[in-house]
């Protein structure tokens, strides 16, 4: 069985309620090592916290959702580094980012995710990207924190920007996670980013319950799927679907200290 990791799904929402052994049974039946589970804001940490003690193969990360503004205190970094800082299976600060598709607070946006930067380069932990029509703005963040001598690690979470906009990313160090998207078939630039990128410095994601690859595209998205979205990739690199699944584990393992038992 080849090996696939999840690098980004969220079966902590309702979605999963009533059969969420059977999904993982499906994963652990598709070859998927490992799975990321990307925290939108600081009241599901103990629900994803005892999914992490359900399954092994779990790692998470803790942070507050772009658009989840009205879930910042005041002591809200307080909280995402306790749960950091008490629980070794915490890999990522996340899900933060920028969204300018559904929101126009972007001063808002900006004071939450610098504060979520800044904890991350604390505790030298990689960060989860979501960034939707708002990369002019995150690469001047970026810019001017790299002006400042800050660090940064970490992963442009469900592409869907442009390849000019993608080598920006990556010349900051940022991976790049492929989902469902790239399986769709006037996703264009996608498809193009998900050929030209770097085989060390991409990832496969199913971003579930959201965006179902096809064949699947409409219903409810699960870490199995991850599988569709690497034999998209494969086909769009000219590889075989091995070389993807072998190549984005390891990355994935590699940024996010995921469990994973090198493919032999």
């Amino acid at each position: 069985m080849l090996p696939l990791i999840d690098s980004h799904c969220h079966i902590v929402f309702r979605e999963f309620d009533d059969d969420l052994e059977l999904v993982a049974e499906r994963w652990r039946n598709a070859g998927v090592q490992a799975l990321l589970h990307a925290c939108v804001e600081p009241a599901e940490i103990p629900g994803i916290k005892a999914l992490a003690d359900q399954f092994p193969e779990l790692r998470y990360s803790v942070g507050v959702h772009p658009l989840n503004p009205q879930h910042w205190r005041p002591n809200s970094i307080d909280v995402l580094r306790e749960a950091a800082t008490t629980d070794k299976r915490v890999v990522a600060i996340g899900e933060l980012g920028l969204d300018l598709f559904r929101a126009t607070n972007l001063l808002e946006q900006l004071e939450i995710l610098t504060a979520q930067l800044n904890l991350a380069e604390e505790l030298k932990l990689p960060v989860i990207i979501h960034c939707r029509d708002a990369a002019a703005a995150m690469l001047e963040l970026l810019q001017h924190r790299r002006i400042q001598g800050h660090q940064l690690t970490g992963v442009m979470h469900c592409w869907g920007g442009t390849p000019a906009e993608m080598e920006a990313f990556l010349e900051f160090g940022l991976h790049i996670s492929f989902s469902g998207t790239v399986t769709f078939p006037k996703a264009h630039e996608t498809h193009q980013c998900a050929r030209q990128v770097p085989a060390n410095r991409y990832l496969v994601e199913t971003d579930c319950p959201f965006l179902a690859p096809v064949p699947r595209r409409g219903k409810r998205n699960e870490p199995a799927m991850v599988r569709h979205v690497a034999e998209r990739v494969a086909e769009l690199r000219g590889e075989t679907l091995e070389q993807v699944c072998i190549q984005t584990s390891a990355n994935a393992a590699l940024l996010f200290s995921l469990p994973y038992q090198a493919f032999v």
